[in-house]
Order: C-alpha cells, then sequence, then structure tokens
C-alpha cells in the first residue's frame, strides 16, 4: 500500500502558488519512528517506512508518503490511514502556504514553544527504509 501526499493547487477556495515545510528535524525523525513502530504493533503488517520533504514545494510534487506491506491489503489500509493520521498529529513539521497576496502558516501549524527555532535547512527531506521494523534516515538532495 502506498499513500502519496501531492501539493495542490488550491487551499480554502484560493489558488495555492507554492508550499514551503518547516520542522524540528530531530524530533520529527524521533516522532516517525515512533509512529511507524506504534503501527507496526497494532496492525498485522510486515513493514512500514515513511518519507516527509522540507522545504519548498511546488504544485504537483509529492511532500509525504507512506509505504505499508503487508500479507492483506485490509491491515495494509488501515495501517497506512492510521500512519499518516498519527504522522499529521504527533510529528512536528509546519506547513506554511503561499498565495498571491501572501503566505500563511496552515491550520494546526503553529509552532510550540519548545520548538521555535528549529528550522529545517532548504531542500532536507526525511526518508524512512522499508524494512523488518520502521526505521528513519535523513537524505540531503
Amino acid at each position: 500500500m502506498v499513500f502519496e501526499g501531492i501539493v495542490r493547487n488550491h487551499s480554502g477556495g484560493r489558488r495555492t502558488l507554492y508550499l514551503d515545510y518547516q520542522a524540528y528535524e530531530s524530533m520529527a525523525v524521533r516522532k516517525m519512528r515512533e509512529v511507524g513502530d506504534w503501527v507496526r504493533e497494532h496492525y498485522p503488517i510486515a513493514a512500514i517506512g515513511m518519507i516527509h520533504r522540507l522545504g519548498r514545494l511546488e504544485i504537483g510534487e509529492t511532500s509525504v508518503a507512506i509505504l505499508v506491506t503487508s500479507a492483506h491489503r485490509h491491515a495494509a489500509l488501515e495501517a497506512c490511514h492510521e500512519a499518516i493520521n498519527r504522522l499529521k498529529r504527533l510529528v512536528p513539521i509546519w506547513k506554511k502556504e503561499y498565495f498571491e497576496d501572501g503566505g500563511v502558516w496552515a491550520e494546526g501549524s503553529t509552532l510550540g514553544e519548545e520548538a521555535k527555532g528549529f528550522a529545517a535547512e532548504p531542500g532536507r527531506k526525511f526518508e524512512a527504509e522499508i524494512a523488518g521494523r520502521a526505521g528513519i534516515r535523513e537524505l540531503t538532495d
């Protein structure tokens, strides 16, 4: 099962020009591991992998991808759904949407006090390896 989140050309009835993702990177990697571990413990799957890109992303580009392998599609679909929901809720990655009249942080993207000052380097991304258990490693472009 593969879920791929694509940058849309609209949000809230407005034309989106591009997105910019920022993260508290060390915590994001740790939380992505926790999400993967939790999903593996609660669903009968073989492996899970996650990718979340940071920096400026253009319309049509992939921002997030989750890959789940299992013997049965139902388990993979449910695990993937739970993984994206947990990633969005628990991982400190924030999205700023840019429109013709300026940029705004997306709802739920407010930086918490513990994460202020921890911005991502442009062009950085996270990639998870598909393996016997969830694993995250950082890559540079």
